[in-house]
């Protein structure tokens, strides 16, 4: 799979539902992922979507999630740069230059769902995240 840039959106537990109009209204494959198919982050928070993928037939690719407990949602605000994809040495040229002066959130290192993830806000302060497919 080639690296790609695509939009990631912050909900504030209504991820699944926008997803699903967000599919309604572009068509597509969407596959949705909660926390608790991942272990689980807190009470309450099991249905809520850790990861969600929206794939259309024109090419769009659209990701989102609901912030996990303890990360506040300001909407509008609530969006990252995602660049994924299964080229490590690429991907992690790319985290290298990206972190340089930046808030690192989440380590570049293996994830419970098996790929290499890190997310950071550069030093313009925008929102990055990194995933190396590990499959």
């Amino acid at each position: 799979m080639p690296s790609r840039l695509n939009p990631y959106i912050s909900f504030s537990g209504d991820a699944r539902q926008a997803m699903e109009f967000y599919r309604g209204v572009l068509g597509g494959d969407l596959t949705l992922h909660t926390f608790g198919d991942m272990g689980g982050v807190g009470p309450g928070h099991d249905e809520k979507i850790m990861h969600a993928q929206l794939e259309t037939a024109g090419g769009f690719v659209l990701m989102g999630a609901d912030n996990p407990p303890g990360v506040e949602h300001r909407p509008g605000t609530g969006i990252a740069v995602s660049l994924s994809g299964d080229d490590p040495e690429e991907l992690r040229g790319y985290w290298e230059g990206l972190t340089d002066g930046a808030d690192v959130f989440i380590p570049l290192e293996k994830q419970m769902w098996g790929d290499v993830f890190g997310m950071c806000t550069d030093k313009f302060g925008v929102r990055w995240m990194v995933n190396i497919s590990g499959r």
